[in-house]
């Protein structure tokens, strides 16, 4: 995979993920509008269970088949890069009926344990989606390892709209009954989405089917292998991979089961903490998963790119796009972690006006810890994939692994000091992403890779100190002119944001090598020189 292709690649997940994360944001504000931050404690939990069973077909298997695919496709060897994708199916297909029968059985264990007990309608209604979405990972993971990011966007794009849709549906429909059910209902919505986007992928694989069997036939290096092999080979780079990426949706359960157990070590009642959980998962967890949008599709381009180029041995173009992936990484994290910071608690209350001004200041200072940490997880997603584009997969592991116990460590401290209580747990999530960031960044420099931070941040940094002071000035100015902090809110978002990417070409942050390489990008580089 080119470096054009890699950030056409970045750039086609990118445009679907933003579409997919503004639907979300606009699930989330009347959701949690309708149910208030209680019934997110109740939607939250059973959410977070879902999300660690989901880690196998969600992280581990599409990026282990994307991987031997390309690698195979690399080597024009289409017919194994084939059977790479059905044996990889069928195992995905037993793990999504294990999960669904094991939370339709222990649904109540499970939540009841987190200490949330409310969340269990909620978790009965994502049994269809465990069962779907492994089979769903199956299609994405080998439209990834085809270099053909188009049915993984729109597969995003179904399963967001059906979520949301039938979601707000349900909590609409079901708030009257109590708000467990209505939690329940969004919740169900998952499901929805899941079995929509497997039914239009599964489609789009079917009409590209044509395509892959000629591919087949026209290939003169062409040679399968033993089951046992190709399984070993996915279980190699999926295990670690899975582990890894278990942190994550750890650390979000270890937040339920600390969060519970400290605040209510200190006093609080289950209400109270169901409702600052509510805070943390539901509107300030919300905003901070937006730069992920672009984050996250960054890394999953870095994948195949940074595959072909070391199987290949091309070392040169393995650190440019090495390189490339970490400064895309940071040209979205920075002005992000840094916006947010600054505009905290007016976003807050802009978007979640029903959950009154008490609660605008506790979610707003939940946010402003928040913030700080989407920098480091940013660096943290891209430099895991190149650890595990260039067969390192175990010290993301063991990097993340670290970053576990820091965030257990803190959290543990932190929520039973009753004057920091729920803001423990976003400190420590914080600082556990700047652990694994520094720890996987020496990890890369120790490979034929290379990233110097220093070069590739610089001239980003400059142009987000330049966008914070406009952020600063433009909110003060409007606020001061117009007396509403919602226009200051919207307004210095706006200015700020322009300002920035103008920075970026100024600066030469973006250079003009770099806009020919996206789509249009000539036209864009010629309107940039005017």
């Amino acid at each position: 995979m080119s470096k054009e292709s890699f950030i056409k690649g970045a750039a086609i997940l990118s445009v679907a993920g933003l579409f997919v994360k503004i639907l979300g944001a606009v699930y989330r504000i009347p959701l949690t509008n309708l149910i208030g931050t209680e019934g997110i404690g109740h939607y939250q939990p059973a959410y977070n269970i879902y999300n660690l069973l989901l880690v196998v077909s969600l992280s581990g298997f599409p990026t282990a088949i994307a991987k031997m695919v390309s690698e195979r496709r690399a080597l024009n060897n289409f017919e194994g890069a084939y059977q790479v994708y059905k044996i990889a199916r069928w195992g995905l297909f037993l793990i999504g009926l294990v999960s669904s029968i094991f939370v339709l059985i222990f649904a109540r264990n499970l939540v009841s344990f987190l200490g949330f007990p409310g969340s269990y309608y909620s978790m009965l209604a994502l049994v269809p989606a465990l069962f779907a979405v492994p089979l769903l990972s199956a299609y994405r993971g080998f439209f990834q390892g085809m270099q053909n990011m188009t049915p993984i966007a729109l597969s995003q794009l179904i399963e967001q709209i059906f979520r949301v849709a039938v979601g707000l549906y349900l909590a609409y429909a079901l708030v009257g009954t109590g708000l467990e059910e209505a939690a329940a209902g969004a919740t169900f919505g998952a499901s929805a989405g899941g079995i929509a986007a497997l039914i239009l992928i599964y489609i789009m694989f079917f009409i590209n089917n044509k395509n892959i069997k000629q591919e087949i036939t026209l290939s003169k290096n062409n040679k399968t292998e033993p089951v046992q092999y190709v399984i070993k080979s996915l279980l190699y780079i999926a295990v670690p991979i899975t582990i890894g990426a278990s942190i994550a949706p750890l650390m979000g359960n270890m937040d339920s089961f600390i969060v519970s157990n400290r605040l209510a070590a200190i006093g609080y009642t289950v209400e109270e903490y169901t409702k600052m959980f509510g805070e943390l998962s539901g509107t300030a967890q919300t905003l901070i998963n937006f730069p992920q949008v672009f984050s996250t599709a960054v890394a999953m381009s870095l994948v195949p790119s940074i595959t072909e180029a070391f199987t290949k041995k091309q070392v040169k173009r393995l650190n440019e796009t090495a390189n490339a992936g970490v400064k895309m990484s940071l040209i979205i994290g920075l002005p992000c972690g840094i916006g947010l910071f600054m505009l905290a608690e007016p976003i807050i209350a802009l978007l979640y006006p029903s959950i009154g001004p008490a609660q605008h200041a506790s979610s707003g200072a939940l946010l402003e810890i928040l913030s700080i940490g989407v920098i480091f997880l940013t660096l943290v997603q891209a430099f895991t994939a190149i650890l595990q584009s260039v067969n390192k997969q175990f010290q993301p592991v063991k990097n993340l692994a670290l970053g576990l116990v820091v965030k257990v460590i803190l959290s543990y401290i932190l929520i039973g000091i009753p004057n920091i209580n729920i803001k423990g747990a976003a400190i420590s999530t914080t600082v556990a992403y700047l652990f694994v960031a520094l720890f996987n960044w020496r990890d890369i420099n120790k490979t034929k890779i290379k990233i110097n931070l220093i070069k590739v941040s610089s001239r980003t940094l400059l142009s987000t100190a330049v966008m914070a002071v406009i952020v600063w000035v433009s909110f003060s100015f409007i606020l001061k002119a117009a007396g509403s902090q919602n226009l200051a809110t919207l307004g210095s978002i706006a200015i700020a944001g322009t300002v920035y990417v103008i920075c970026l070409f100024i600066t030469g942050a973006i250079t003009k090598e770099d806009l020919e390489l996206i789509p249009k990008g000539e036209r864009l580089s010629k309107f940039v020189r005017k």
